[in-house]
């Protein structure tokens, strides 16, 4: 049974829904780019800044209270996560993260080491890997992904990741078509061969429940852009691999978790709205502990949403000459929908679309290897869509009924 839902409340909480566009309400369908961000996010930041921003480690209020918002924050973001506070540690974003700590992880490296990257992952979670191992001679392999059925080929998985393998690279869900990996049983497998395992996190943080270590990640990492807060990136790394982590850094930087990580002046009104997020998040929910309500905060944005995702696809399956890009039935899948119009570049069905109010964005979205399986990636990619909490049923048949329009025949509002 569907949980309760107040699609109107949550709306309140979103000032970006009242913009129009040619007179047209905007609606946004580009959650899987970067959500709008939640009132209680815009507040924290306005916040900090208004009432004085400082630097770290001073004696004086505004720096009390700077390092008192960063560890609030950390606390929010361990109860998201499954993790520790000591474990969190900030970052511009995802990819710079995930550099930092390749080339820290790398440095134990050598010509007898390898590493796993998947086909389906956004390219941040396999370039940083790939070009340190590079750099180190260590070998490449990879999990492949059925074009099929757009979820990865574990069938030679214990060959692929043997005693050799440093480490196993792996998207939670992939940012183009929505597919939600078998991470844990993919981690086991790593864990039987002694190597560690990096989960990107990033276009699942919004969607479903996560939990580090149910999960068997050593690294998890996302953004809080995707989950209705700013640009900030996030990681949450087992304790002892952080505290071994021979992370580059100046000189007189801390060298304590996981404040080695976190090199030079932190966007700390930035982390001040990861924890806005994060309130907004849990607001939607009950329980007993932050955990707790996160936890059912995320189920049930993930049971509204799978709801609106089932009607979504169905629209989109109806009109002729879409192609609909997503695993089979019985597959969980995020509400995110990659699909073609034929005769139809995406570009030219993301300008329709705008001229009606929905916004989608077409391309690769960086999941370039899954693209070039798909032969579609110098074609143009797809059309992305990707539904949010404060999606509607409304929007969702608007968006199939500006499809339908251009399919038959081309009424664009130009």
């Amino acid at each position: 049974m569907q949980r309760t839902f107040d699609v109107s409340a949550v709306r309140e909480q979103f000032p970006a829904l009242d913009r129009l566009h040619d007179g047209r309400p905007v609606v946004y369908f580009d959650g899987p780019g970067g959500s709008q961000v939640a009132r209680p996010a815009i507040e924290a930041m306005r916040g900090y800044m208004e009432r004085g921003g400082a630097n770290l480690h001073g004696a004086f209020p505004t720096s009390i209270e700077t390092e008192e918002i960063i560890a609030s924050t950390r606390h929010a973001m361990a109860a998201f996560i499954g993790a520790e506070p000591d474990e969190i540690a900030f970052g511009a974003n995802m990819t710079t993260l995930t550099f930092a700590i390749s080339r820290a992880l790398a440095r134990g490296w050598d010509e007898n080491s390898e590493i796993v990257v998947t086909e389906l992952d956004h390219r941040a979670n396999v370039d940083p890997w790939v070009l340190a191992a590079t750099e180190k001679g260590a070998k490449t392999r990879w999990l492949p992904v059925d074009p099929e059925t757009l979820t990865l080929d574990l069938s030679n998985l214990e060959a692929t990741i043997d005693e050799s393998t440093k480490l196993v690279a792996v998207g939670l869900a992939s940012n183009a078509v929505g597919t939600i990996n078998p991470v844990a049983r993919i981690a086991e497998r790593a864990r039987e061969a002694g190597a560690l395992v990096a989960v990107d996190a990033v276009h699942a943080a919004p969607h479903i429940p996560m939990n580090r270590d149910a999960l068997g990640a050593d690294i998890l990492t996302c953004s809080a852009y995707k989950f209705f807060g700013p640009h900030v990136g996030v990681t949450a790394i087992r304790r002892g691999l952080l505290e071994e982590l021979p992370v580059y850094r100046l000189d007189p930087a801390p060298a304590y978790i996981p404040d080695k990580l976190e090199t030079g002046t932190q966007n700390h009104e930035g982390i001040a709205g990861v924890k806005g997020a994060l309130d907004f998040i849990a607001s939607l929910s009950g329980g007993d502990s932050p955990h707790e309500r996160l936890l059912s905060a995320m189920r049930t944005i993930e049971e509204y949403e799978d709801v609106l995702a089932a009607r979504f696809r169905a629209g989109l399956r109806d009109i002729p000459g879409v192609t609909l890009y997503a695993a089979p039935e019985g597959v969980r899948k995020t509400p995110t929908v990659a699909f073609r119009l034929e005769g139809r570049s995406p570009g030219e069905v993301c300008e329709h679309l705008a001229g009606r109010g929905y916004f989608a964005a077409g391309g690769d979205f960086y999941a370039s290897t899954l693209a070039g399986k798909l032969g579609i990636r110098d074609d143009g990619g797809w059309v992305r869509a990707g539904l949010a909490p404060y999606n509607t049923e409304e929007e969702v048949d608007g968006f199939v009924e500006a499809l339908e329009m251009l399919a038959d025949g081309g009424r664009a509002a130009r």
